[in-house]
């Protein structure tokens, strides 16, 4: 039960900095406004970070925080109840989803005064620079690949990771929305964007549009293809 509630918190937090980081560039009249890429990709780093430390705080020592990793877990044997799995997965979700209503509530005046309903879909869940649903599952794959992967080297650099886990997986994150981001904004987590779609769709948001739901199969199938292969890969290397 620990864990479940660290997941939870841990994935409440992601969203809290993460979403936090978008809505303080994009919305109207906010001190971060047009902060740029960096600054977005930045802050998703950070989000990261604190989210683990969370996580691991809060009872959950693997600190998934992430459907595509606990799916990546499972596929490599660490998991072997598929009720634990479905348990985190669906703390992951709530939490994604009470991060984005503390969003809203964090930039309540913003929203109001922001015309553009694209903007404010923005800030909760991710679109694709270009819409290529091929090219789009593509990017996703690739992107979730590189993170499981990536976590992968970090947690068997042993000593050399240590209590730094936290810094070297957001850095890494924080990399892949730097190097890889810009076709679809870099989801590589089912639950970071399905959980404040749902908020986004749920909320009385000020002038809000539609909350994209023809595209939100995306950020989901990529992510959990992604986690399968860069777990079949990373069990090839190992």
């Amino acid at each position: 039960m620990h864990a479940f509630i660290g997941e939870f918190f841990g994935s409440m937090t992601l969203i809290l900095f993460g979403d936090g980081v978008v809505a303080n560039v994009l919305l109207q009249r906010s001190k971060g406004k047009d902060g740029g890429w960096m600054v977005i990709a930045t802050g998703w780093g950070l989000a990261v970070m604190v989210a683990v430390f969370v996580a691991n705080a809060m009872g959950s020592p693997g600190a998934d925080i992430n459907p595509a990793v606990t799916v990546a877990k499972w596929v490599m044997g660490m998991y072997t109840d598929p009720a634990v799995v479905g348990g985190f997965i669906l703390a992951q979700i709530a939490g994604c989803f009470a991060g984005g209503v503390l969003v809203w509530l964090m930039y309540l005046p913003h929203w109001k005064v922001t015309d553009d309903p694209g903007l404010k879909q923005a800030v909760f869940c991710t679109a694709p620079a270009i819409n290529h649903p091929v090219g789009n599952i593509i990017s996703e794959v690739i992107g979730t690949i590189a993170l499981i992967v990536g976590i992968g080297a970090i947690v068997s650099a042993g000593d050399i990771a240590g209590g730094m886990l936290p810094f070297l997986v957001g850095g890494l994150v924080w990399a892949i929305g730097l190097s890889l981001g810009g076709p679809t904004g870099y989801a590589i987590n089912p639950a970071r964007d399905l959980g404040p779609r749902l908020a986004h769709a749920i909320l009385p948001i000020a002038g809000k549009g539609a909350s994209g739901w023809g595209y939100a199969w995306v950020p989901i199938v990529g992510p959990v293809l992604g986690a399968c292969i860069g777990a079949y890969m990373w069990m090839q290397l190992m």
